[in-house]
């Protein structure tokens, strides 16, 4: 009533008022009472209330548990009964909710399996386990087929394998997370290989072009230290080309007047004048002068292309070297170490002596594979890398991935080793023996015994002696170890650390013994 008087009172009607529902108009303006019919209508309702249809989605459709009450169009159900084995809706679970014996009744999420726990051979609620045959049956069974099983209730069963299906749970929860961590770890191990790796390209650059910058240096200077002493002796020559070019004027000026003194006819002024010439000089230049064969600086030519030759040479081994390194490269977990020789010999690598680094005591042969301790020195040319005072010798090659070699002895004792090239190699201290610093690590073996030693610690290696003994070398794991080989493979000693740089192998060899790099098939 409110409303309408509101928008009637409204100044845009002009005494024209018209009914909401007929449109009927009127003039003038009616006088509105209350209408009995609908209120009383209204009231009712209050009182009833109102029963309003499903909705459409309250209806199960062919993916969702029906309710059993219903006989034509059935709704969802809300709960499944355990004991009535049957499934209803909000409406029919009421008496579940409200009723206090069906109050007991296990009521579980809407299930279509309901009819799965009825014993098909007696028609009863199956609520008992046989542990024997390990299937649910119903409380007839063990009178008959089960008889004499070991049978218990479903309740206990269930409690029995929750407590299982707990402790693989939590097993696979722990699984879960060992493995979140380890892919947390790979994660941050991605972003160290491409970080390092940037760093690696971008230092790598900066170090090529500061000797690409010092190549042009070296060639500016030699450019420019040949034109200087291209400009002094042309200069030299021209000076003294001058010096002779005047002395052949002189010469010819002293040609002329001989000659006009020759042709004078007068006897009397020819002797006369006889005298007054001037002695001839002798010659202070054409015969010092000695011309060369054309070699002035073809020779600076050929020690620059030496230079270019030694410096191929290291860029070569260089390069070698750093993309052995580059493939050390490894982030994932190490593989098993070989168990057999056979396994070991999969990884064999052929190493040969380096006969710059050999102390003169030592006397290579087999191709640079077995080292002697000799008596008497080796005429070896003197060389920054050789080992000037203990018999020992480096490999040629570095050791790179994962390698295996075996050394065969002979004599008093040798000493088989792993070295960083950067160990000392001058004078006699302790800093140049294997084993003695912490650059190498060293098998010492002895007659009747092996002691391994690093960084000058001793430690006796218990096990069985052989002639023969090898080396397996696992630089990315960190792992080096020792196996004295006969029939089977020994362990003697075993090293778990951290390599920072390029490995070498090396041999010590003792007076009176041999140590001999076995060719490995």
């Amino acid at each position: 009533m409110s409303c309408i008087k509101t928008v009637w009172d409204n100044k845009n009607w002009k005494r024209s008022y018209s009914c909401p529902q007929c449109r009927q108009t009127f003039t003038p303006r009616p006088v509105l009472v209350k209408s009995t019919m609908l209120a009383d209508l209204v009231e009712e309702l209050k009182k009833t209330g109102l029963q309003a249809a499903p909705a459409d989605h309250c209806y199960a459709g062919p993916e969702d548990v029906a309710c059993d009450v219903y006989t034509g169009r059935k709704l969802k159900a809300l709960k499944s009964c355990l004991v009535c084995l049957a499934s209803y809706c909000e409406k029919h679970l009421q008496p579940h909710l409200q009723s206090a014996p069906l109050k007991k009744h296990k009521l579980v999420e809407p299930s279509e399996k309901l009819q799965e726990n009825i014993c098909s051979r007696h028609d009863e609620v199956m609520k008992m386990f046989c542990r024997t045959d390990q299937q649910c049956i119903c409380y007839l069974c063990p009178v008959e087929e089960h008889k004499d099983h070991d049978t218990v209730s479903a309740a206990a069963e269930r409690t029995e394998r929750q407590r299982e299906l707990g402790l693989r749970r939590q097993t696979i929860q722990q699984r879960v997370q060992d493995t979140e961590k380890d892919v947390k770890l790979l994660q941050q191990e991605e972003e160290a290989v491409n970080g390092s790796a940037d760093k690696a390209v971008e230092d790598s650059e900066k170090i090529f072009t500061e000797l690409i910058r010092l190549l042009e240096k070296r060639s500016s200077d030699v450019k420019q230290q040949i034109r200087s002493q291209q400009e002094t002796e042309v200069s030299r020559v021209r000076e003294l080309q001058e010096r002779l070019e005047q002395e052949i004027t002189e010469l010819k000026r002293k040609d002329h007047e001989l000659k006009q003194l020759s042709d004078t006819e007068d006897h009397t002024q020819f002797l006369h004048n006889y005298p007054s010439l001037s002695p001839l000089s002798e010659s202070t230049h054409s015969s010092s002068i000695r011309i060369r064969p054309l070699r002035y600086f073809e020779d600076v030519t050929a020690a620059v292309s030496q230079v270019r030759g030694r410096l191929q040479d290291i860029l070569s081994e260089t390069e070698t070297e750093i993309l052995q390194i580059v493939s050390q490269v490894d982030v994932l977990l190490p593989q098993p170490e070989p168990e057999t020789r056979a396994d070991f010999l999969r990884y064999s690598q052929e190493i040969t002596l380096d006969p710059n680094t050999v102390n003169k005591h030592l006397l290579l042969s087999e191709g640079n594979r077995k080292v002697t301790r000799m008596s008497e020195e080796q005429s070896y040319s003197n060389h920054p890398d050789r080992f000037t005072d203990w018999s020992q010798v480096l490999s040629r090659e570095s050791l790179t991935g994962r390698c295996y070699w075996e050394v065969e002895m002979r004599g008093g004792g040798v000493h088989v080793a792993v070295t960083y090239k950067n160990i000392s190699r001058a004078g006699d201290s302790h800093e140049c023996v294997f084993g003695c610093n912490d650059k190498s690590w060293s098998l010492y073996c002895y007659g009747n015994r092996y002691i391994f030693c690093y960084n000058s610690i001793m430690t006796p290696v218990s096990g069985p002696l052989s002639s023969r003994v090898g080396v397996y070398l696992d630089p990315s794991a960190g792992v080096l170890s020792f196996y004295r080989v006969s029939d089977t493979m020994t362990l003697l000693h075993r090293v778990q650390t951290t390599f920072t740089q390029p490995l070498y192998a090396g041999v010590g060899v003792h007076t009176g013994s041999t140590a001999e790099f076995c060719k490995l098939k």
